[in-house]
């Protein structure tokens, strides 16, 4: 029986498959799933429609939504992993957002001040993957899993994430990172993919040894 637990985070831009890589990695090695919250977000569609009025209380939402996944992670017992962190609100969405010109400089720097305070508390993931993905593909993503309120998503905005993310992972210093190029992997579909990616996480992880034999009827 493992003794120690994992906690890992996905993250990525919007359509880099981070909901499915989690939902794979938790049930290859049995890891408790945290998900971002899409559907229950009252926010998201106005967003889509009007950042500048909408970017405040969406990125509080989301601040708030991840810090409890966060503490419930690292209080609890189980080895998990969560879809998207809450580093990533900070430093690349309200970042970008905010340099964009679509929040104000009292709203940011007043939404800094809070997720300074809310990291404060909490522990890092021993692990942070990082699903990297060209424009082309994102937005191949996006099309196929047919959301309207992400129809209209600039190019633009896609491509000032991606360069937010390169900074960011260029200079986390957190933890451990694994930065994953994806456009060319198919891991839902593509079982040799999916056990590549496997392979390079149990290699980057410290408590690899633990993890080396599959969940009991685990499947892709």
């Amino acid at each position: 029986m493992v003794s120690q637990k994992i906690f890992i985070a996905i993250a990525g831009n919007i359509g880099t498959g981070k909901t499915t890589l989690t939902q794979m990695l938790s049930r290859r090695f049995g890891w408790t799933p945290h998900f971002e919250c899409v559907a229950e977000n009252p926010y998201l569609a106005d967003f889509y429609k009007d950042m500048g009025r909408w970017s405040f209380p969406l990125q509080v939402f989301f601040l708030n939504h991840r810090f409890s996944a966060h503490q419930q992670v690292t209080m609890g017992t189980d080895s998990a992993i969560q879809d998207r962190s809450i580093y990533e609100d900070a430093n690349i969405f309200a970042r970008n957002l905010y340099e964009q010109g679509n929040m104000e400089e009292r709203d940011y720097q007043n939404y800094l001040q809070l997720y300074k305070t809310m990291v404060g508390f909490l522990n890092p993931p021993d692990l942070v993957i990082y699903l990297k993905k060209s424009l082309p593909k994102l937005k191949e993503r996006i099309t196929l899993r047919g959301r309207d309120y992400e129809k209209g998503i600039p190019d633009e905005y896609l491509v000032n994430l991606n360069r937010y993310y390169d900074d960011w992972m260029l200079n986390y210093d957190q933890g451990k990172k694994l930065i994953i190029p994806s456009d060319d992997l198919d891991f839902l579909h593509n079982p040799k993919d999916f056990d590549k990616i496997c392979t390079m996480v149990l290699s980057a992880l410290d408590q690899r040894d633990l993890f080396l034999d599959p969940v009991p009827n685990a499947t892709h």
